[in-house]
């Protein structure tokens, strides 16, 4: 779909990578309008933004002031991107400014917005920055938490702009849940979410794994942030981008697994164990890679249980009303169907929710396809037909969702 755009850029270095997000909202078909602050105009000037928008560009509320811009401008958008948002832009933004063409034209959309935030990490971190944050979420405003990483000059930590290709993916999030009535229905919650699939070594070269490509948990977590979740990522050997707007943590093993998740999930509202963790770990990791025996025999391998960590987020819930959702890949076997063995599944668990993968063959690993079966505690069943993992992810917060109230 294509539609009425409004590119905020405030004044930080990252500006130049608006240009980018730009780039990739036209040639999307987007009509785009770019509204920079007069600080951003320092970074890059008004005929980049011009020769890329292929509209003319000004920051004042003076220019063309018959056409009423500072009201027009936002009462014609389908959606606001602001990003960079510096600490200044949101404070503005937070407290109903309209001191300048950019925040005028917040106060006037009655569209979706979305801010991408990028400063040092102490304003990010301050307190007066965290409470400005919280209000514009309140208020429905999709706030991304900022990337962490190489920041002005040396300094490093979290204040990064999140790249411009998944501010990209978030704002098309925002515009399809938009035209679909939906909203930021999340706002204000804290969820959290796994990804990919465990490591559980034998040696220093060789571990005990799975197929597991965090494809889909990476489409839960981008679908949260921009349904306007605040969303803790826990990625076990994911080698895809970090989603936009999401903290991330990286972890190898079950047992890392397992801390990282009842660590974050101490706070959230929901939780969604969309990993696959190791069953079992071998009882010793050798300190040198183990050889081949001479007699050609394999060396055996004694393995022990990993820790049920969808069954103890489930029995061990610190937030009251907190929402729990387990993923099940089932192939079925002489015991039962897939459904049974989830159904069963589901029950052991003690879950809310239970996304049911039919895996047989080796579907779902590593495809950008999905399709499942949502099964609830309640006994109700959700039948997710055959597409893409975002939609499925759409489908699972929906259902999430309906269970927070």
């Amino acid at each position: 779909m294509t539609a009425r755009v409004v590119l905020g850029v405030s004044g930080g270095i990252a500006a130049y990578k608006a240009c980018e997000l730009l780039r990739r909202f036209t040639e999307s078909g987007h009509d785009v309008t770019v509204v920079p602050t007069a600080a951003a105009l320092r970074f890059v000037g008004s005929a980049t933004w011009s020769a890329l928008s292929g509209k003319p560009v000004s920051a004042e509320v003076w220019d063309d002031v018959h056409e009423v811009r500072h009201v027009r401008i936002g009462q014609a958008a389908d959606l606001v991107v602001v990003a960079p948002a510096t600490a200044d832009l949101l404070a503005r933004a937070a407290h109903g400014l309209a001191d300048d063409l950019l925040t005028s034209t917040l106060l006037t959309a009655r569209c979706p917005v979305v801010m991408a935030p990028a400063m040092h990490t102490e304003m990010w971190e301050h307190p007066a920055t965290a409470a400005n944050v919280a209000t514009l979420r309140a208020r429905g405003v999709v706030v991304l938490d900022p990337a962490e990483g190489r920041l002005t000059g040396a300094d490093s930590g979290k204040g990064r702009l999140p790249e411009p290709a998944e501010i990209f993916e978030v704002a098309q999030a925002v515009l399809a849940r938009d035209a679909a009535g939906g909203g930021a229905d999340l706002a204000g919650r804290r969820v959290v979410v796994s990804a990919g699939g465990t490591r559980e070594y034998l040696d220093p070269v060789r571990f005990l794994g799975n197929r597991s490509s965090g494809l889909q948990g990476v489409a839960l977590a981008r679908a949260a942030a921009a349904r306007g979740a605040q969303v803790t990522l826990v990625a076990a050997n994911v080698s895809l981008p970090d989603p936009g707007g999401v903290r991330v943590v990286r972890v190898e093993t079950t047992a890392q697994l397992h801390e990282q998740m009842l660590a974050a999930a101490a706070d959230a509202d929901a939780v969604v164990m969309a990993a696959a963790p190791a069953d079992f770990r071998p009882t010793a990791v050798s300190d040198a890679k183990i050889k081949r025996r001479a007699d050609g025999t394999a060396a055996p391998l004694e393995l022990t249980q990993n820790p049920d960590i969808l069954r103890e987020l489930a029995a061990h819930r610190s937030v009251p009303g907190q929402v729990v959702v387990g993923f099940a890949a089932e192939t079925g076997d002489a015991t039962g169907s897939v459904l049974e063995l989830a159904r069963a599944k589901l029950a052991r668990k003690g879950c809310d929710l239970l996304v049911v993968n039919d895996v047989s063959g080796g579907a779902v690993f590593g495809s950008p396809d999905n399709q499942a079966v949502i099964l609830a505690a309640d006994g109700a069943a959700v039948e997710v037909p055959h597409g893409s993992k975002a939609a499925l992810a759409h489908v699972v917060w929906d259902q999430v969702a309906a269970r927070l109230g």
